[in-house]
């Protein structure tokens, strides 16, 4: 009995291993915690809290960060004149192709040249077969531009020019106006009469194509154009931000000269030559005006519409 004691005893006592340590915790504590911070950064200080409320009143006077928009469809401008005129309008685009062995004829020289002196366009030499494939058999005539996807703006982008540049916002929204050219003509009102942008529906409705492009005669570089997926619910938007809706009717309860919302915030709603507004669009309006016409014509084309009001709005704000 005592020897098994004995080996009990050596076995625990004179064992050796591990032993529990600290894992250097305790040297850690001893370390330093670097300088104090400044009381603006300790919290729950006062001068902390009076920095935090700072911020956030900082933050409130922000403006909302842009949104943007969606992008539109990339596009071919095919055909000698077309291309010619695309480039000396100052269509964007960003590659001529041009097929091999062409006549080099004045139009060919021409774009050529305008294309070079954009210097941001890429000159790629094709095959005809190719060119019939990308255009689909249209009659190319040696020349094709590709037109890249516009960029479009978000509504919201186009108030805050406005506000960004301490004016009341001048927005021009087109309802079931189908013609690209009428598009760029408005397009180029509104920059004439320093509106801030034009709003255009997703369907049913004319895009910034290139057509539109030269119709702006370069206008549509500075002045946005925003496409909104429900032109209704867009008109409410801006009602909520406190802007006034003005639907251009032929049998409007006002006129345009006698409308004294015309002088503040104002979008200008102006339907399509032959169907006008639609019901919802007319109902969500706040005022339907008309332009009078002594000489009796039933109605006008949209972008003389659209630049007879935008004229009365800026003798307004003059």
């Amino acid at each position: 009995m005592a020897g098994n004691s004995q080996r009990r005893n050596r076995r625990t006592s004179n064992k050796k291993g591990a032993q529990v340590g600290s894992g250097g915790q305790r040297r850690r504590g001893l370390e330093g915690k670097g300088p104090t911070p400044p009381a603006s950064a300790r919290k729950g200080h006062k001068k902390n809290r009076i920095a935090n409320a700072q911020a956030k009143q900082a933050a409130a006077r922000r403006p909302a960060p842009r949104r943007g928009g969606a992008k539109g469809t990339s596009e071919m401008v095919v055909g000698r004149n077309p291309v010619y005129e695309a480039l000396r309008d100052g269509v964007p685009a960003t590659t001529l192709y041009v097929q091999q062995y062409i006549d080099n004829d004045e139009r060919v020289r021409d774009a050529l040249q305008l294309a070079g002196e954009r210097g941001n366009i890429n000159l790629m030499e094709a095959p005809r077969p190719e060119l019939d494939r990308m255009t689909n058999g249209l009659n190319h005539q040696g020349l094709v531009l590709q037109v890249p996807p516009y960029e479009y703006a978000h509504p919201e982008d186009l108030t805050a020019a406005a506000y960004d540049n301490g004016e009341d916002p001048l927005i021009v929204a087109l309802d079931g106006v189908t013609d690209p050219r009428n598009l760029g003509a408005i397009v180029r009102s509104v920059s004439a009469f320093g509106g801030h942008g034009v709003v255009v529906p997703e369907r049913r409705a004319a895009g910034m194509t290139a057509g539109a492009w030269k119709s702006s005669a370069g206008t549509a570089a500075r002045t946005p154009v925003s496409r909104v997926t429900n032109l209704t619910r867009a008109l409410e938007g801006y009602q909520k931000a406190g802007i006034t809706v003005v639907g251009l009717a032929a049998d409007g309860e006002h006129t345009v000269e006698d409308l004294e919302a015309l002088a503040g915030p104002v979008v200008i709603v102006i339907g399509s030559e032959g169907k006008g507004l639609g019901r919802l669009v007319g109902e969500t309006c706040d005022y339907r005006v008309r332009i009078s016409m002594p000489g009796g014509a039933e109605s006008l084309n949209a972008g003389v519409a659209a630049g007879i009001v935008l004229y009365e709005v800026a003798r307004r704000r003059a």
